[in-house]
């Protein structure tokens, strides 16, 4: 098949984006046989999730309060700043291995289609029926959980990332707003730099991160409909927009606009840096104003969030689905869905300070989360193209993340980058 068939367009919309990038795949349905964590007895389940640090108690609390009200125990594993070069491996080890967790947290696209593929994930068909989670969740968003056809996941998230910013960092390198085209942001860089300031809070370690500002360079060299062509193998990567995006890739570090020693980086270490006052920005979603500016005592009015101009119309960003499955081994499938419905409901999730919640009356509170809720009502309304770490199969991410690290080491060259870059989709396009 070519990639087009094979995976439809990317990004054409944001609803389009949230369902795009999933292949074809089957999940199995509920069957009860003994298996996971939870096999040991019907009152325990395991939930695995990569929960940052700084969030993993409010998940917790609602847990407890289940675990309360229906008589059971359940463990929270987490494994934070793993991102997906790191989780689900770890995630298939377990499940190989004959166990794993009755649920665990998972992105949709190229990265929860494999689980579904393998009939790891339970068919959540019958679940949806019984809670009526068709008529309380985003339609797009299950779109995104949804693998040829099989609801092999539930939706509880659905992100758009843009520049968080601080704003006294921006005020003391004399810039007065957020840039409105990519030639302004090399500007506000250079003002930054100026002042002292290392512009982007990113890091390399794992690629994700800093995947970021890639995708971002490429959305702008190449515009919407080429991107989206190239994250499908309908277009060659060796091409001169893909040197162009590399080149300006390489050139943010040269300038040094991105931290010393980016490339070996932790993600979970630098991101927070735009609060802490090291970098100016960073290239995020909602959950940063809980996890890095709530949790560290700052004001949310001290901080920002703008969308990175792109100098195309549709002006889009980068984003992302995540959701929950049930393994399909699970000995107790419906106290795992029960438990999911549980943390699905407008509270839960307002309690747990989802930014982007796909669940009906659970959006942001401008009270307790005014920047999340600024970038709900307003710029994440825009358009977006599916995450590169999710439009890519994990093998093919990581040899797009060696990329990246050969470029800004200068170990591969903007040109030799693009043409590496073909012969990777290209050979997955073909599968």
């Amino acid at each position: 098949m070519t990639g087009l068939t094979r995976r439809g367009l990317l990004g054409l919309t944001g609803a389009a984006a949230i369902g795009a990038g999933l292949s074809a795949c089957t999940g199995a349905a509920p069957t009860g046989t003994p298996g996971g964590s939870g096999s040991g007895g019907s009152n325990t389940l395991r939930l695995f999730t990569y929960e940052d640090d700084t969030t993993i108690g409010l998940l917790r609390d609602q847990v407890k309060a289940f675990d309360q009200a229906n008589g059971t125990t359940t463990a929270v594993d987490s494994l934070p700043g793993s991102g997906a070069a790191v989780f689900p491996d770890k995630l298939r080890t377990e499940l190989l291995g004959g166990s794993g967790p009755d649920i665990w947290r998972i992105w949709g696209g190229q990265i929860g289609a494999p689980f579904a593929e393998a009939q790891q994930a339970l068919d959540l068909t019958p679940y949806y029926q019984q809670y009526g989670w068709d008529s309380r969740i985003n339609t797009a968003a299950i779109e995104g959980m949804t693998f040829d056809g099989v609801r092999a996941g539930v939706p509880f998230s659905a992100l758009g990332l843009g520049a968080w910013y601080n704003r006294a960092a921006f005020e003391e390198a004399g810039v007065e707003g957020p840039p409105t085209s990519y030639a302004e942001l090399e500007e506000v860089n250079a003002r930054l730099l100026g002042s002292g300031m290392t512009p982007l809070a990113t890091g390399g370690k794992y690629g994700w991160h800093i995947m970021r500002l890639f995708e971002y360079l490429l959305e702008t060299a190449a515009g919407p409909e080429l991107h989206d062509q190239l994250l499908v193998g309908g277009e060659s990567w060796d091409r001169p927009e893909v040197v162009t995006a590399f080149t300006n890739f390489k050139k943010w570090q040269d300038e040094g606009w991105l931290p010393d020693g980016a490339v070996g980086l932790d993600p979970a270490d630098v991101e927070p840096g735009y609060v802490q006052g090291r970098q100016a920005y960073t290239i995020t979603g909602p959950w940063t104003e809980a996890q890095a500016i709530q949790s560290a005592g700052a004001d949310s009015a001290d901080f920002g969030v703008f969308a990175l101009p792109t100098d195309h119309e549709p002006q889009r960003h980068s984003g992302f689905v995540e959701g929950y499955m049930v393994n399909a081994r699970s000995g107790n499938p419906d106290k795992a869905a029960a438990l999911l419905d549980f943390i699905l409901q407008p509270e839960a999730q307002q309690a747990m300070k989802i930014g982007a919640s796909t669940v009906e009356g659970a959006e942001p509170d401008p009270q307790t989360q005014p920047l999340a809720a600024e970038w709900a009502q307003g710029q994440g309304q825009q358009p977006f193209y599916t995450i590169q770490d999710q439009a890519f199969p994990k093998q093919q991410a990581d040899q797009y993340f060696a990329i990246q690290s050969d470029v800004l080491q200068g170990r591969t060259s903007p040109a030799d980058a693009a043409k590496r870059m073909q012969e990777v989709v290209s050979t997955w396009a073909q599968d």
